[in-house]
């Protein structure tokens, strides 16, 4: 039996290949599933592990968790996304990858990006001796008064 796509699925797919194809990454039938579901509307997105695990097992795709987790630390190691830790205890995902402040929403747990052209970051410390800062994180939480 052949397996129909609709014209929405297949540019879906060909946009997460493109995507790989950028990185050199192998498109396994797991990476363009989850490509497919980061980056085929076109949107930036953030997402957990678990979050993307749920959206792509709705989707009637098969694969594991730890393929999930695997998979995007890949990404992020192929300069596909990056990742933005709160708290140090969780991580999110983000397709964006231009430098951008982040909201993070402490009443749903949700990650999103946040005006940067009003944020001003000065007096830094000064770099230790033989390193250099390499980026500067900003996570503004946010909580409904």
């Amino acid at each position: 039996m052949i397996q129909q796509t609709s014209p929405a699925t297949a540019v879906q797919t060909r946009r997460g290949e493109a995507w790989l194809a950028s990185a050199d990454l192998r498109p396994t039938r797991q990476r363009v599933a989850l490509a497919a579901m980061l980056v085929g509307d076109g949107q930036d997105r953030h997402v957990t592990a678990e979050s993307l695990f749920s959206n792509v097992c709705s989707a009637g795709e098969k694969v594991s968790l730890a393929t999930v987790y695997n998979t995007l630390r890949a990404f992020c190691d192929a300069g596909l996304m990056q990742e933005v830790t709160v708290d140090g205890t969780r991580s999110y995902f983000d397709t964006n990858m231009a430098e951008h402040p982040h909201f993070f929403w402490e009443d749903s747990g949700e990650l999103t990006d946040a005006p940067a052209e009003d944020l001003k970051i000065v007096g830094l410390p000064m770099a230790p001796d033989g390193t250099e800062i390499a980026s500067v994180d900003v996570v503004i939480r946010l909580r409904k008064t």
